[in-house]
């Protein structure tokens, strides 16, 4: 019978228009091992705005016609040549109803799922069956938006820690959902983390669900306190969503301080611990700025991606990590939602202003049958 479905689409032109439109598309019908899923919720991360916004000036951002455009500066270009002329659709995961399936899916059929795979800001998404996960009963389409990016990037960054022999972990952006849920995992496992935020308000957060570690990084003794919080825990292991600006250079140099403080012998290169900062998002998206000859020569500075850990952990990992985040995903990894859109509703520039500030504590989440 076909399928069409409503998508939320980004193409940047050879003259530096982004246009965002929302375009009706045919999705066809399911293949054999496929399955067609009503979306009812998916949220916008901060991983969707690289593809929805790019790295345009929101500044420009005007109405045209039903859609909107936006002004990505010639200086920019060159990080987006790869996607020229291409209309992409948007939304890396979601939770829906299956409404069709194949014939190797049929068990599916009528069940609620999370999904991954790209294009979920739509009002259907066809998929490999493998890429739906079943969720819980008593589990809403809102509880189940958020079961891949955040969960599993939180579990990731314990994971990656213990892999890697560190004993304790700093992040930032600390009162983030993912944050949240990064501390909450901590707790039960018992690893030690200093978390750092940027407001008070956002230091209550995390001490309300029983971080012992906060730092606020516009303190004007925030140094002093970074490195009183990675001696005490020991910490040698960082998870950066900033990416840009001195956030992740002041965090190596601090561990340098609290390494060299516990040497008995001088060493003009610096301490023997290895530092190692992770880069994972970009908040700030100026260069990242490395005093370097403040951190000795034990030290790395490297990027962290969800995907590709997940290859290199592999299935059985993966499975343990996919188990846990259904097993709680009503405590650990519940996601809170500021406010729910209707799909048409994503392109209101107040909105797209909105989402695009990425302030901590406000995520949207859209509902496509809502309009």
């Amino acid at each position: 019978m076909g399928f069409t479905a409503r998508e939320l689409r980004s193409t940047i032109e050879s003259d530096g228009r982004l246009r965002l439109t929302i375009d009706t598309v045919d999705i066809g019908d399911p293949a054999d091992d496929e399955v067609i899923v009503r979306v009812e919720a998916a949220p916008i991360n901060p991983s969707d705005l690289a593809l929805l916004l790019g790295p345009a000036d929101v500044a420009s951002l005007k109405t045209v016609g039903s859609g909107v455009e936006l002004t990505v500066p010639e200086a920019r270009m060159g990080s987006v040549r790869g996607r020229i002329g291409q209309s992409l659709a948007v939304g890396n995961e979601g939770a829906g109803t299956v409404i069709a399936a194949g014939k190797d899916a049929k068990e599916l059929e009528g069940r609620l799922v999370g999904m991954i795979g790209g294009g979920m800001f739509a009002d259907h998404r066809r998929l490999r069956a493998r890429d739906v996960v079943p969720l819980p009963e008593g589990a809403s389409a809102a509880d189940g938006a958020s079961l891949f990016v955040n969960p599993l990037t939180s579990l990731g960054f314990v994971e990656t820690a213990r892999m890697e022999g560190h004993k304790a972990i700093v992040h930032t952006a600390a009162a983030s959902n993912l944050g949240q849920m990064l501390q909450k995992i901590c707790l039960a496992d018992g690893v030690p983390l200093v978390n750092i935020v940027r407001s008070e308000e956002q230091a209550a957060i995390l001490r309300g669900i029983g971080a012992t570690h906060v730092v606020n990084s516009r303190d004007e003794d925030f140094d002093a306190q970074l490195t009183a919080a990675v001696t005490e825990t020991g910490a040698t292991i960082a998870f950066d969503a900033i990416g840009g600006g001195t956030l992740g250079s002041r965090i190596v140099q601090a561990m340098e301080r609290a390494a060299v403080g516990r040497m008995t012998d001088y060493n003009r290169y610096g301490s023997n611990e290895f530092k190692q900062l992770y880069i994972y998002g970009a908040l700030d998206t100026s260069p990242t700025t490395l005093n370097r000859l403040t951190f000795g020569f034990q030290w790395s500075v490297s990027g962290w991606l969800l995907t590709p850990f997940l290859q290199k952990v592999g299935p059985e990992v993966a499975g343990r990590m996919h188990k846990r985040v259904l097993d709680e995903l009503k405590t650990t990894f519940a996601s809170n939602y500021t406010r729910t859109i209707g799909l048409s509703e994503a392109l209101d520039p107040e909105v797209l202003r909105a989402y695009e500030r990425k302030a901590t504590g406000e995520k949207f989440l859209i509902d496509p049958t809502r309009g």
